[in-house]
């Protein structure tokens, strides 16, 4: 039961890879193809995704088609805010590879927010962002951010810098996604020293989804939000694994 003052939000973070399936690490050159052409169930594996997101609140989407042949140019984040009774979405075309694939982040919400911004992050190689969505008003409000960060430490320790400034004056803050790291790298600290955001109190494996080993997709809360029943859950076919939290929210941050 949420104490008195507080609001419970159900959180979800999820790569949905596209819709595509991927079920064992040979996948990933079996079915390439699926990556760059509009074949294969991705309306069903979306179908799936819209179900399972529609139990939540607020979901952070990572590799999310915003409509390029892939996806029949369908843009998958409004297609599931649609499936899954979002009010609110919005989304942050990343990377284009010749309009045959695109990736994004997305955001969907059953609160309304009060401003919504994106922001192209730093790296060796450009196409990576962080998407925010501002709850409430002024720094005491609720800040959601959504990333998909690097593989390479360099790149990621940059985009964290910047992330990190980005949420330093908000001690109500959410920062989920897709990391391609654990929660206790080093470029990680970049965060939980600069920012109200902490480690995560335990981990739960997300990749890959068919025999989850590592834990690089992350809710992390500041410490003015209290989580629980942290719990990883099939995203479709993806090789990920989406991440599911509930968390305390005090009222005033949304208000």
């Amino acid at each position: 039961m949420t104490q008195s003052g507080m609001r419970q939000l159900r959180l979800l973070s999820a790569n949905i890879q596209a819709g595509s399936s991927t079920r064992r690490y040979s996948d990933y050159v079996t079915r390439s193809w699926s990556h760059a052409m509009p074949y294969g169930n991705k309306r069903g594996s979306l179908d799936a995704i819209a179900a399972m997101a529609c139990e939540h609140d607020i979901v952070g989407l990572q590799e999310a088609d915003p409509g390029s042949l892939r996806s029949g140019f369908t843009n998958q984040t409004h297609y599931l805010a649609e499936q899954g009774g979002f009010d609110y979405w919005s989304h942050q075309p990343n990377r284009s590879v010749g309009g045959v694939a695109s990736s994004a982040n997305g955001l969907l919400s059953k609160l309304e927010p009060v401003e919504v911004s994106d922001h192209a992050l730093p790296g060796r190689i450009s196409g990576r962002g962080v998407l925010m969505a501002h709850f409430g008003s002024g720094d005491e409000g609720l800040v959601v951010a959504v990333a998909h960060l690097s593989l390479g430490a360099n790149s990621r320790r940059a985009q964290l810098a910047f992330i990190a400034e980005l949420l330093t004056h908000h001690p109500h803050a959410v920062l989920m996604g897709d990391f391609n790291c654990v929660p206790d790298r080093p470029e990680m600290e970049l965060l939980y020293t600069r920012t109200y955001l902490r480690p995560p109190t335990f981990c739960v494996p997300t990749f890959p989804s068919w025999r989850p080993q590592r834990a690089i997709d992350h809710i992390l809360l500041s410490e003015g939000l209290a989580g629980v029943d942290a719990r990883a859950i099939p995203a479709a076919f993806s090789d990920h694994l989406a991440l599911a939290m509930s968390i305390a929210v005090p009222e005033l941050a949304l208000s």
